[in-house]
């Protein structure tokens, strides 16, 4: 099968995560998004590089990114927040413009999982995700159920899969 010889490139060994929260109310102890991907990376084996939060800001947002496609040791950089239709959420505005790739599949596939529990709000999310300097980017909802289903049922699953495309 075609998946599975790719697969054989996926990258190996623990990965590292950086998890960034935007928002302009959590603080490191109400951050329960940040906390939530954090539990499910180490869980999943790999290592949580870093983790913090930055305001809802286009240049803030950035200029995280930025530093994290800099950064040593960053494999995969999710970003929780800031992916709905209200005047603040700007993570994709921020994010989009560095992207390499986009891969559109995660968020139809994301929106058609979050259909099955929470019908048709979950048209409102904008999760997206690409590839940038041979790292993936997701750009995730704040809700810890959502992080939960796109981590376990997409992320975690094709990262190293993922990975090992994009660094090849």
């Amino acid at each position: 099968m075609v998946v599975e010889s790719h697969r054989e490139l996926a990258a190996s060994g623990p990965l590292g995560f950086l998890i960034v929260t935007v928002s302009d109310s959590r603080t490191p102890e109400t951050d329960s998004g940040g906390q939530k991907l954090r539990e499910l990376v180490e869980a999943a084996g790999h290592r949580v590089a870093d983790a913090g939060i930055v305001r809802d800001e286009i240049a803030a947002i950035r200029e995280t990114v930025e530093g994290a496609l800099e950064a040593q040791g960053v494999d995969v950089i999710l970003l929780t927040g800031g992916t709905g239709v209200s005047p603040r959420d700007v993570t994709v505005e921020a994010v989009r413009p560095l992207l390499e790739k986009e891969l559109p599949g995660f968020g139809e596939l994301f929106r058609m999982l979050s259909f099955a529990e929470v019908g048709s709000a979950a048209m409102l999310s904008r999760a997206t995700a690409g590839i940038a300097r041979g790292r993936a980017i997701f750009l995730l909802p704040g809700s810890p159920a959502a992080l939960g289903l796109a981590m376990e049922r997409l992320i975690l699953p094709e990262a190293r899969h993922l990975l090992g495309q994009a660094r090849r």
